[in-house]
């Protein structure tokens, strides 16, 4: 069975262009779109308190209207929701397991407080089992196609899956980004050696990007593809992109320690200031399975 594309939702106005993306891709992925809400009360609450169930009521109204959204903007798209007992960051990193794509909005999981600057959103990012894409709630209309960033010494494969796949189910040309500097001089007496000389790094790192994109036009005939090997801060590179193209995908390259080190500082980067849709690529793994949240998970 095909996983869904899951989206989060809080406020139907704030979470708006996190839905309409996500529905735009579960249609083009013939996919079954999941929106849910997710919610914890406070301790001193109980759960059917009258506070609790406000609160579950207004977490149905939004989840009823953003689907009636989802609905008329594709006539026939499958969508489902649900109500999750459990905080957000707890909710989406557990449904990530069973989905294809996991959609964030701009402000936390399509209106939870913090994304770009908090840890929900970080948290998410770092630790979700499937690719993640954060929804600007406003970003302006995109000229370009697909940028995707490529380490040339990492393994790219699926990130460049993902990307290749996103290009072409929207009929979009494809620009692969490798950003490089040259090694550090570590003091006086430490010379470059000629390998450094700039036309000889200049060949190596487009020789490292023609290296990881090898196959990947043939496998994605329709796909036209821009290679890209710039000096230039992979980051900042990156963001100033994001501005006319209308989506950037990079990997997760970090390491396990501390919070959000899985997402790596260039990830990091881009998410917090692009300014248009950033998918995040996990790197492959097993993922956990059975994850259920009981029947109120799915309607």
């Amino acid at each position: 069975m095909a996983r869904p594309v899951i989206v989060g939702v809080d406020d139907p106005e704030s979470a708006g262009a996190a839905v309409d993306w996500a529905a735009d891709e579960a249609r083009s992925r013939g996919m079954r779109l999941h929106l849910v809400h997710a919610w914890l009360w406070e301790p001193d609450q109980a759960p059917e308190s009258l506070d609790a169930r406000a609160a579950r009521h207004k977490g149905e109204e939004a989840l009823r209207v953003v689907a009636e959204r989802a609905a008329a903007r594709h006539p026939g798209l499958e969508v489902s929701s649900g109500v999750v007992d459990a905080s957000p960051r707890e909710a989406l990193v557990a449904l990530s397991a069973e989905a294809g794509v996991l959609v964030l909005g701009s402000r936390g999981s399509g209106g939870f407080q913090g994304l770009l600057v908090g840890s929900t959103s970080l948290h998410v990012t770092a630790h979700a089992a499937c690719p993640v894409v954060v929804v600007r709630a406003t970003a302006a209309e995109a000229v370009d196609g697909i940028a995707v960033g490529v380490e040339g010494r990492e393994p790219s494969d699926d990130i460049l899956a993902f990307a290749f796949d996103s290009a072409r189910r929207r009929g979009l040309p494809l620009r692969a980004i490798h950003a490089w500097s040259y090694p550090l001089v570590l003091g006086p007496g430490h010379a470059l050696p000629p390998v450094y000389e700039s036309g000889h790094v200049v060949a190596e790192e487009q020789r490292l990007l023609a290296e990881v994109m090898a196959g990947w036009q043939e496998k994605y005939p329709d796909v036209p593809v821009e290679e890209d090997a710039v000096r230039a801060g992979p980051a900042r590179h990156l963001v100033a992109l994001s501005k006319t193209h209308q989506l950037v995908v990079v990997g997760r390259h970090g390491t396990p320690e501390g919070p959000f080190s899985r997402l790596g500082s260039v990830s990091q980067a881009v998410v917090h200031h692009a300014h248009c849709p950033v998918a995040v690529v996990p790197p492959p793994g097993p993922r956990p399975q059975n994850v259920h949240f009981g029947p109120a998970d799915a309607t």
